[in-house]
């Protein structure tokens, strides 16, 4: 197991990951934004998502985010990475307001670089702790 900040976290993002349609890794990015630093912790949310999509073999500026308030079937803090072009998968995430801050925990197929990807979240400047499906097996 990776060095964990938050073990409770972990596990529950770890069971997002479990054996579904699509193989998943993922990320819990810890920012040290508070309860009134939404419009950060939604920009570094985007920012995040945009190294995955990167990483996912797309452009950033092909991608859009839709989020939990456009849709009764998610959280308002649930937002996903889509392309423009067909409305593909390339990421979800959920932000959790834990001990005063925001983290944020998003998870992406499994084919995109998973340790690119935690090298350039960090390279934002923030803490984060990977989750890979292969835990599973």
């Amino acid at each position: 197991m990776a060095d964990v900040i938050d073990d409770d976290l972990y596990q529950r993002t770890k069971a997002l990951l479990e054996p579904g349609e699509i193989e998943l890794n993922g990320a819990i990015v810890h920012t040290e934004y508070e309860s009134q630093e939404d419009v950060q912790m939604m920009q570094a949310t985007i920012d995040v998502g945009d190294v995955i999509a990167e990483h996912a073999g797309h452009d950033p500026r092909d991608c859009y985010v839709y989020s939990g308030n456009d849709d009764s079937n998610f959280s308002s803090n649930q937002h996903q990475g889509l392309t423009l072009e067909d409305e593909s998968f390339v990421w979800e995430c959920q932000q959790l307001l834990r001990n005063g801050t925001f983290d944020v925990v998003i998870y992406y197929e499994a084919s995109a670089d998973h340790e690119a990807i935690l090298e350039d979240i960090r390279e934002l400047g923030h803490d984060v702790t990977g989750v890979v499906s292969a835990e599973f097996e």
